[in-house]
């Protein structure tokens, strides 16, 4: 019985499979209801329709086409020339409006409406995106006069965008970005009214003079493509701009001024260009503006002044520039979300009032000149999640308070001159991902004079990705609260005083996901604790660490065998067990890391054969396996006893000169070579 009952569903979703969408067929039957209401119930128009009802499959009723082949039945063409009759003609008018639900069937690509007498304005929304179109736009494309969005974004459609496309004169939104256009943009784009939207294309050459006749465009962008030459004075011509967007091309030249004498113009982006700017022009802008963008444009001074007008700023980007002076008293008062300073030459204090902004969540200050302490009033910016301050000079303690932004997900306060014995702590943090507060003068962070251990509070923080803590002198043992850190993707603890084993409970981590996804492989995960003091034996729970691409642990007092586990390393790049103790021979269970790039165990006591097969026979750098090692094999030109002959056997090794040897391996690879070639 219950088989039976399956048999049924599969027969009903089968079959249903094979009719119509209900969607479709609802917007069928409105149709000629729409149409038999406007011709005074035509008999004619009856009968032709008959086969339109509500109890069959519309892939069956006359004037209609339907095709399975994208996995389900979908109407694809309607032939309906000729509805109306003759005799109807002079007293019948069809309006276009009863078109409307056809326009609902999204999979149909052919629509004959010849020989019918429809009039009035024909409104048509045509949305391809995201599927696997690949090839040149469509010249019928242009013939659609009454177009009014075209998005076909998201394929692999290329060539020219030809001068065509300015014949749509009732487009109101055109879409081509994501593909592979390219060429110049042509002057009869300038028919266009209302928004031009061609980014992540490659077109080339200059932005035509004629981009000025698009009088009534709101949004113009082309980012992401090959543009050269000038910005055309013609923009300030587009009076109804509100976002003008050219980011990423190859543009030259000053930023025209007048460009913000558009009153509605609300986002400006012109970064990755190579825009100047200048300094001695008189802005007194006629816009309200909400972003502004200019990386990388070459302004030099101070901030531009004129900013401090822009009341409804949120977005400030004036990185990589050649900014001078103060971080602006003014521009702390702003109500601005994300301020991206960084790269500039700007020096002095950082105004506490900064961070009395409720709504400032992103700041960028890094690679300045910026000195002093940090405000104790650092953590009100309760919103502030990525506060990127390093490559300063900032001196004295972190506040406890910055503490107090549960936002916090990113702290960089690296290279600076930063001190104290103890950090905040940060175990309220739940957000936290990355602590980069190296190059400073504190204990317990990365490249310092630090002798005290790893700080509790760090081991707490669920989840963090990255710990880098390198470069100092961090004493004791790696507790074992260390599998706290569930999402760690980075432990970094080379070059420090550390003794004791290496923990057994990594497994923990990011580093031992099981079923890794495409997501996951893309991580660079790492372990790195070498130059410590670090005895024991490898703890043979880190063959369970599946995500892990890279593994050092060299530089310390390690004994014992390679474990087997290590070959379960099934992403690993890169293995590093030089300069231990370890003895015994390499497991021939590293033969299957596919992934292996580098392996060295050099400086140990390892002895018999080079594991072959897989990425081992690649790795024949003798470095790798020099000074104690009394290793033999292919990778490193040094013979095992075990694949020479019986009457090749030296009777006295002791003996043996050295161009004997010699022999006896180029007689071995002579017959190496003989044996594969007869294969």
């Amino acid at each position: 019985m219950e088989k039976l009952s399956i048999l049924l569903v599969l027969l009903i979703l089968f079959t249903s499979s094979l009719c119509c969408p209900e969607d479709q067929k609802q917007a069928l039957l409105q149709f000629k209801a729409s149409l038999i209401n406007a011709t005074a119930s035509s008999k004619r128009l009856r009968v032709k329709f008959e086969t339109w009802n509500f109890s069959s499959d519309c892939c069956n009723w006359d004037m209609v086409s339907c095709s399975s082949r994208f996995g389900a039945r979908t109407v694809i063409a309607l032939d309906l020339q000729y509805l109306v009759n003759m005799q109807f003609w002079d007293s019948t008018v069809l309006s276009s409006t009863i078109l409307t639900p056809l326009f609902h069937i999204r999979s149909m690509i052919h629509l004959d409406l010849s020989l019918n007498k429809i009039q009035g304005e024909l409104t048509v929304y045509l949305d391809m995106r995201s599927n696997g179109f690949n090839c040149f736009i469509s010249s019928q494309l242009f013939h659609l006069r009454y177009l009014q969005h075209l998005d076909i974004s998201s394929n692999s459609i290329h060539g020219i965008l030809i001068g065509e496309v300015g014949s749509l004169s009732s487009l109101r939104v055109l879409s081509l970005d994501y593909n592979s256009l390219g060429g110049n943009i042509s002057k009869e784009i300038g028919n266009m009214t209302k928004l031009l939207f061609l980014p992540k294309n490659s077109l080339s050459m200059e932005i035509p003079f004629h981009i000025g006749n698009l009088s009534n465009i709101k949004d113009l962008i082309l980012r992401h493509n090959q543009l050269t030459g000038r910005m055309p004075s013609s923009i300030q011509k587009l009076t109804e701009l509100e976002t003008l967007d050219f980011e990423n091309n190859l543009l030259t030249g000053e930023i025209p001024s007048v460009l913000f004498n558009i009153k509605g113009l609300k986002d400006i982006t012109l970064n990755g260009n190579d825009l100047t700017w200048n300094k001695n022009a008189k802005i007194v802008p006629k816009c309200m503006l909400v972003g502004l963008s200019m990386n990388s444009c070459g302004i030099s001074g101070e901030i531009p002044n004129w900013i401090s007008t822009q009341k409804t700023l949120t977005f400030l980007d004036l990185g990589e520039n050649q900014l001078e002076g103060i971080f602006s008293q003014w521009l702390a008062e702003m109500k601005v979300t994300t301020t991206i300073l960084s790269g500039n030459n700007l020096t002095g204090f950082l105004p506490s009032l900064l961070f009395n902004s409720p709504c400032l969540s992103t700041l960028l200050l890094y690679q300045n000149n910026f000195y002093g302490e940090l405000p104790d009033n650092i953590g009100n910016a309760s919103q502030l999640g990525f506060p990127m301050l390093g490559r300063n000079d900032f001196s004295g303690k972190v506040p406890e308070s910055i503490c107090n932004n549960s936002n916090l997900m990113l702290l960089d306060l690296s290279n600076n001159k930063l001190s104290g014995q103890t950090l905040p702590d940060f175990r309220s943090n739940v957000l936290l991902e990355i602590i980069d507060l190296s190059s400073n003068e504190f204990s317990d962070i990365h490249d310092n004079k630090t002798t005290s251990e790893l700080p509790d509070c760090l081991s707490q923080l669920s989840n963090l990705e990255i710990l880098n803590l390198r470069k100092n002198s961090l004493q004791g043992s790696i507790p074992s609260s260390i599998s706290n850190l569930r999402s760690l993707q980075i432990l970094d603890l080379s070059s420090n005083y550390l003794v004791g084993e290496i923990p057994t409970k990594f497994w923990k981590s990011c580093w031992s996901i099981q079923g890794l996804s495409s997501d996951n492989l893309d991580l660079y995960t790492l372990l790195d604790l070498s130059m410590n003091q670090l005895f024991g034996e490898i703890p043979a729970s880190l063959g369970t660490l599946k995500a892990l691409k890279t593994l050092n642990i060299s530089h310390n007092n390690i004994f014992g065998k390679v474990p087997t586990s290590l070959g379960d390393l099934v992403n690993i790049e890169s293995l590093d067990l030089s300069h231990n103790k370890l003895w015994g021979s390499i497991p021939q269970s590293l033969a299957k890391l596919q992934q292996l790039t580098i392996l060295d165990v050099s400086n140990n006591n390892l002895t018999g054969k080079i594991p072959i097969g897989g990425q081992m026979d690649t790795m024949n750098d003798p470095n790798f396996y020099a000074n104690k090692s009394e290793l033999c094999g292919m990778q490193i030109q040094v013979l095992c006893l075990e694949d020479l002959s019986p009457t090749n056997l030296p009777k006295d090794e002791s003996k043996e000169t050295w161009f004997k040897w010699e022999g006896v391996w180029i007689g071995y690879l002579v017959g190496f070579f003989v044996i594969v070639g007869s294969l």
